[in-house]
């Protein structure tokens, strides 16, 4: 499909960029962006040639503001609703089983949806002017979409207090409760992330592919199990040719070349 409210753009560097693309409307979450960045990640996913991802908006004011509440059918039934917002669910399961990093390049406000999308990426690269929050509680609504997604990135307490008074937290917050990797100015925060992009890309893919993925799906697991299955996806690992050129390269003292095999 011809992507336009989210943009894609592979470099030579093994790193892909997908950009939010309705700047006037702060790159809100309607029905065409949803299909179009679920899309970008599913082909980012099925480039072998990309071993990273940067997810941004474009502008400098907004990441993303949220769902775009007029872009929902009005004259849809609840049945009808229901089912559209399951294209938020298609689209936070896409970045979660990407299976290659995923840095958020946070350049301005990431509230309500926008928020969630900006937790599902593996790092966070923030400005300092960027702002973060779930303002639903404020308009007779409940972040019910993301609500798991900020769970799983922030302490209870931290959670429900966003969750219960709708406020906004700044940069400087966001990294002191720990969601946020990195504050940098505006002017840098699109090159920051991008670096980081190619110095993770750097590493074998297969290994972060199974690491990522195992890293997501403990979440879910009893404490036992988790170790089990752990312990499973480590003889995995052991078994790839790419874990023997490491060790290799190690013990020769040299720089390995991984293959992602």
């Amino acid at each position: 499909m011809e992507l336009r409210d989210a943009l894609y753009e592979a470099g030579d560097d093994g790193v892909a960029t997908i950009t939010l693309n309705r700047p006037e409307q702060r790159n809100a979450l309607g029905p065409r962006m949803l299909a179009d960045l679920t899309a970008a990640l599913q082909q980012a996913k099925g480039d072998d040639a990309v071993r990273a991802v940067v997810l941004t908006g474009a502008g400098d004011k907004a990441f993303c503001a949220g769902a775009d509440l007029a872009g929902f059918a009005a004259e849809a039934t609840e049945v009808q609703r229901h089912l559209e917002r399951g294209a938020f669910v298609e689209l936070f399961l896409a970045c979660e089983h990407l299976g290659k990093p995923l840095v958020g390049c946070i350049n301005g406000h990431a509230l309500a949806g926008g928020f969630g999308l900006a937790l599902c990426c593996d790092l966070l690269v923030c400005s300092e002017t960027a702002t973060f929050g779930t303002p639903e509680i404020r308009v007779g609504l409940w972040p019910m979409m993301i609500m798991s997604i900020v769970n799983r990135n922030l302490g209870r307490k931290r959670a429900m207090e966003l969750f219960m008074t709708g406020a906004r937290i700044d940069a400087a917050t966001a990294l002191q409760w720990g969601f946020v990797n990195r504050v940098v100015s505006l002017a840098e925060v699109r090159e920051n992330a991008h670096a980081w992009a190619r110095e993770v890309a750097a590493w074998s893919p297969l290994i972060m592919h199974l690491g990522r993925d195992a890293f997501y799906a403990t979440d879910s697991l009893d404490y036992e199990v988790a170790l089990r299955y752990l312990q499973g996806q480590l003889t995995v690992i052991s078994m790839t040719d790419d874990f023997r050129e490491g060790v290799t390269a190690f013990l020769e003292k040299r720089a390995p070349t991984f293959r992602g095999r």
